[in-house]
């Protein structure tokens, strides 16, 4: 199958997973069960690796501003714009994809070998409405929240660990976040959040939707969905960039 008839097939899911839902109570079970499954538990692992990434990178910056002429309130500058513009929004993304983006198509595709989504089309359910627009909404709702703790806990990061390295002050840190501030780059980081939120929820969706054989064939469509997934955040990273800050 070409590329060309997977996104004609993409945007016809799409057209079907945005209808009204038929019972808003149902509807409304599943939307916060799946912002516990998707957002709630995500929470750990993208609350670790902010931490210790924003460490990480003021250190590395620390290291590599050797000369005297170059004020030490330059790594706490450099942090900021490094989390809040690719590290939160995009490298958080690209390990939800890993993390959220199997979960979906394994669970969707588990419910396509079992024909458990043809007893749903059967009673005259729309199953793409009933399966994905709970994921889709969870995420886009959720998501937002999870990179600005990302972005905090990544600055507290490069704070606390050069402090406790003493490669530089608390003080010259804090007022390398303070200058030269854009709110329009936290503007800029959560569009890429919104967008990068949608792709996770539907591209593995589709890849477990539409999945045909037995358990093997659930488990290729899942390692094909974290690749393209991956593929098109960072695709729409460069996109979005060019369209926003050029």
């Amino acid at each position: 199958m070409n590329y060309i008839e997977h996104i004609g097939k993409y945007f016809i899911m799409l057209k079907q997973v945005f209808k009204k839902p038929l019972k808003g109570r149902i509807f409304r079970e599943a939307l916060f069960k799946e912002i516990e499954e998707l957002g709630l538990k995500s929470l750990g692992i993208i609350m670790f690796i902010s931490f210790f990434i924003g460490g990480v990178i003021a250190l590395q910056t620390a290291l590599n501003l050797d000369s005297a002429f170059i004020p030490r309130s330059l790594i706490g500058f450099a942090a900021k714009r490094s989390i809040i513009l690719e590290f939160a929004p995009t490298f958080c993304s690209i390990i939800l994809a890993g993390k959220v983006g199997s979960y979906i198509t394994s669970s969707i595709g588990t419910m396509r070998v079992t024909e458990q989504i043809d007893a749903l089309d059967v009673m005259g359910i729309n199953s793409l409405n009933h399966l994905v627009l709970p994921k889709v909404i969870a995420t886009v709702f959720f998501y937002p929240f999870l990179i600005i703790l990302g972005m905090a806990l990544g600055i507290f990061g490069g704070w606390l660990a050069g402090v406790l390295s003493g490669l530089f002050s608390g003080v010259d840190y804090i007022t390398g976040l303070q200058s030269d501030f854009k709110p329009f780059l936290i503007v800029y980081a959560l569009i890429k959040t919104l967008v990068f939120a949608f792709l996770i929820a539907t591209v593995p969706s589709y890849h477990g939707y539409y999945v045909k054989g037995g358990s093997l064939a659930v488990g290729e469509a899942s390692t094909q969905s974290v690749v393209w997934t991956t593929i098109l955040i960072v695709i729409m990273n460069y996109l979005l960039t060019q369209m926003l800050l050029t």
